[in-house]
């Protein structure tokens, strides 16, 4: 933990974890998969490469990428979006 890039993907992973971890206690059937939290989870092991290896740009539109995937697909704290279904 020494590059800013290492913190925020850590952080943002951190996260997922939680977010999945407390969606597979709710009672009834999921409606995710861990496969689901393969892509962001991917992604800031990446983005935390980029960014180490002195990409800041790329890291910085990975990490934007991950987020809007985050909010899109994964919904945390039951984020709605006009026009989207669910």
């Amino acid at each position: 933990m020494e590059t800013v890039y290492d913190w925020i993907t850590v952080a943002i992973f951190g996260g997922l974890v939680v977010l999945f971890l407390h969606r597979s206690v709710q009672p009834g059937e999921p409606q995710d998969t861990i496969l689901h939290y393969l892509p962001p989870a991917v992604g800031c092991a990446v983005a935390n490469w980029f960014g180490n290896e002195g990409q800041g740009l790329v890291s910085f539109l990975i990490v934007l990428g991950v987020l809007i995937y985050i909010a899109l697909v994964l919904k945390p704290f039951g984020l709605k979006f006009p026009g989207s279904k669910g």
